[in-house]
């Protein structure tokens, strides 16, 4: 893979330096790399999404593999040096783009695919959750994002959070090791966290009253520190003699808070509220 020394270079001899809208930190590391590719599980027949490429450190691991990859850079100075980098390799398409864009693309979702990706933090949770909306959710995905994050949309109760409820609906997220920030160049101001998520094959996301559901979790979460009852009372206008009968029937502690909550538990509660 490519060394910072080489990364620099590549970027001065042709002006360029790393883009903080984009949220440019560039693998140096290798370890990260393989931990990545191993937890994605990819075979030969496999379609992989890789999100970012960057100057491309997954994107060459990514391709001895065998499998069809389909990578999506933002950065149209970073596609240019994509496809000269990469001009002779038969298993790789490079597309300029958000790849936001792609999850409503219906040539690509119909397709079946892995998404793997070194992931700015601000497309962290649009790119997840639009992932796990789409009516052709990936088999699997697999990101590097920043540590705190992950720590988050991994969490259980009674630690649980909007971020959390909002993945934990549609799929199982875990953590699959730590990244040292060392391992970026520039170096990035947190360490990172490597996440697998996994998509429900039941699709309890999709059998549920999405609006309705986040609107009461959104409700539950407004004033976390707060009983989760009078969250809802103020939230969703409701009497709270009510919410206590509902809980009481659902054998949820009258005393809970939203983060004391699991998914299964919001689910009953947007069911019967």
């Amino acid at each position: 893979m490519l060394s910072k020394s080489q990364i620099k270079q590549i970027l001065k001899d042709r002006n360029l330096k790393p883009t903080k809208k984009f949220g440019q930190n560039f693998l140096i590391n290798q370890k990260p790399i393989q931990q990545m590719i191993i937890a994605a599980d990819i075979n030969p027949n496999d379609t992989i999404l890789e999100i970012g490429p960057g100057l491309g450190a997954l994107t060459q691991e990514l391709i001895t593999t065998g499998a069809k990859i389909i990578a999506q850079e933002k950065d149209r100075n970073l596609v240019a040096v994509l496809k000269e980098q990469f001009k002779t390799v038969e298993n790789l398409e490079i597309i300029e783009g958000d790849a936001r864009a792609i999850v409503g693309n219906k040539n690509f979702c119909s397709l079946q695919f892995k998404v793997i990706a070194n992931l700015p933090y601000y497309l962290t949770a649009p790119i997840i959750r639009q992932f796990l909306e789409a009516e052709n959710p990936p088999e699997l995905m697999v990101f590097l994002i920043q540590k705190q994050v992950g720590q988050r949309i991994c969490a259980k109760p009674p630690r649980m959070n909007l971020l959390a409820v909002s993945v934990q609906l549609y799929a199982t997220p875990k953590i699959i090791n730590y990244v040292s920030q060392k391992c970026f160049w520039p170096m990035p101001e947190v360490d990172g966290a490597i996440i697998k998520i996994m998509p429900h094959h039941e699709k309890t996301g999709a059998t549920t009253d999405r609006e309705r559901f986040f609107k009461i979790v959104r409700a539950g979460f407004s004033h976390p520190r707060k009983i989760l009852i009078s969250n809802l009372a103020d939230g969703l206008n409701m009497n709270k003699n009510d919410l206590e009968k509902a809980f009481t029937t659902l054998a949820i502690p009258l005393k809970s808070r939203a983060e004391n909550l699991a998914v299964a538990e919001w689910i009953k509660l947007a069911k019967n509220l």
